[in-house]
């Protein structure tokens, strides 16, 4: 029977936070940042294991109670320089069967519901290539020149924007971040071997945590969701 899994990279500093500390162990509503997300993953009936990808020599991990989510929380230390290594090392340190499914997620988007994880489970599970969540693009949107004037807008027609987490199996995950490109996320991967993953709506609440003041937004969307 095919399983599905997580994995969460988590072995950047996240520099545009400007704090020593790790993105992913800042404080957010009296836990770690990374925790938020944690529970939601293990929380979910139709994730067998969470698996998270820490930096070889992280210390920090252990320094703070997981107990609470069993064995289904399993931390990796073997993550790489860049996100798309440390991806590949946590599915080839996780040895999953090829047809498994595994969620990529963030662990700098802590308001990722249950609502969200199950309608990307629900939408892709019989999916032949796989998909990600992502919100269509509704700014309007300018390029600059390298003096930061506007050269024009940018049509925003049919733009959506990408969020976590995003959904393949790990045999295909696998082959696509061997390959020797660069890439920022999964799905880009993906599409290099020249296939077309889905778009699932989900909502711009499930946002990425990238610069100081995002902290204090993120910790009202927690409050309101209760947790």
């Amino acid at each position: 029977m095919t399983e599905f899994h997580a994995l969460v990279p988590a072995a950047g500093l996240g520099a545009r936070m400007a704090n020593t500390l790790p993105k992913q162990y800042l404080p957010l509503a009296g836990q770690p940042m990374i925790a938020h997300a944690l529970n939601t993953l293990c929380s979910s009936p139709d994730i067998s294991t969470v698996f998270v990808v820490l930096a070889p020599k992280d210390t920090l991990f252990h320094t703070y109670d997981w107990s609470r989510f069993g064995d289904k929380l399993q931390p990796l230390f073997c993550g790489g320089e860049r996100r798309s290594d440390t991806v590949l090392n946590g599915l080839m340190a996780s040895e999953l069967e090829p047809d498994d499914w595994v969620l990529v997620h963030d662990a700098a988007r802590p308001c990722l519901t249950q609502a969200h994880l199950d309608k990307l489970i629900a939408e892709l599970r019989d999916d032949e290539v796989g998909g990600i969540l992502a919100v269509p693009v509704s700014d309007t949107l300018k390029r600059a020149d390298a003096h930061d004037r506007i050269l024009r807008t940018e049509n925003r027609e049919q733009l959506w924007q990408a969020q976590t987490p995003q959904m393949f199996r790990a045999g295909l995950l696998t082959q696509a971040l061997q390959q020797p490109s660069r890439f920022t996320d999964e799905a880009s991967a993906v599409e290099a071997l020249g296939l077309h993953p889905k778009l699932v709506l989900s909502e711009p609440t499930n946002f990425k945590v990238t610069y100081p003041q995002d902290l204090l937004l993120a910790e009202l969307l927690l409050t309101r969701q209760g947790k």
